[in-house]
């Protein structure tokens, strides 16, 4: 079974993001969206080093929620500090240093910090313990180093690696 539906979750994933983007729900997109759901895991198979394991999928929703509000609560914020002109930012780079060990978990950690407007990943240390991040506007800089290893990385944390 593993050798037909490699990836199951991706599959379903996939199926339901081909759905939002069509914005249609009939037979023949749902057979369309099934199919890419599993022929593009199915064909990429042999590029993924590791087996996924998400150890706790309810922790993966919740991240989900938490990142897609922190995306909707940083445009704003951004927007705002745009309306209020340059000269009142503060950017800056800062160093997180990082407890996660696998190469999914950092590149979605890092991915999600670029992702969430006013920040931007910039780089990854060699021994993969320190990622620095660019920021927009940094009022506290250990404040916000706390905020992204708390709502961020100690989710990612538990969600691949099984632990906080």
């Amino acid at each position: 079974m593993k050798r037909l539906l490699p990836h199951p979750v991706l599959t379903v994933t996939l199926t339901i993001l081909w759905l939002l983007l069509v914005n249609q729900f009939s037979a023949g997109q749902v057979i369309l969206g099934a199919l890419l759901g599993w022929l593009i895991p199915f064909s990429t198979t042999r590029f993924w080093p590791d087996p996924i394991r998400i150890h706790q999928p309810l922790a993966l929703m919740r991240y989900f929620v938490v990142f897609m509000y922190d995306i909707v609560l940083g445009s704003f914020q951004v927007a705002y500090m745009i309306l209020r002109g340059p000269s009142h930012l503060r950017p800056a780079f800062i160093r997180i240093p990082l407890v996660l060990k696998t190469d999914l978990a950092i590149s979605l950690l890092a991915n999600t910090i670029s992702l969430t407007p006013g920040t931007v990943s910039a780089w990854l240390s060699e021994d993969r313990r320190t990622l620095i991040v660019h920021t927009l506007d940094t009022g506290d800089a250990e404040a916000l180093v706390a905020d992204i290893k708390q709502r961020y990385e100690a989710p990612l944390k538990r969600i691949f690696e099984g632990s906080e």
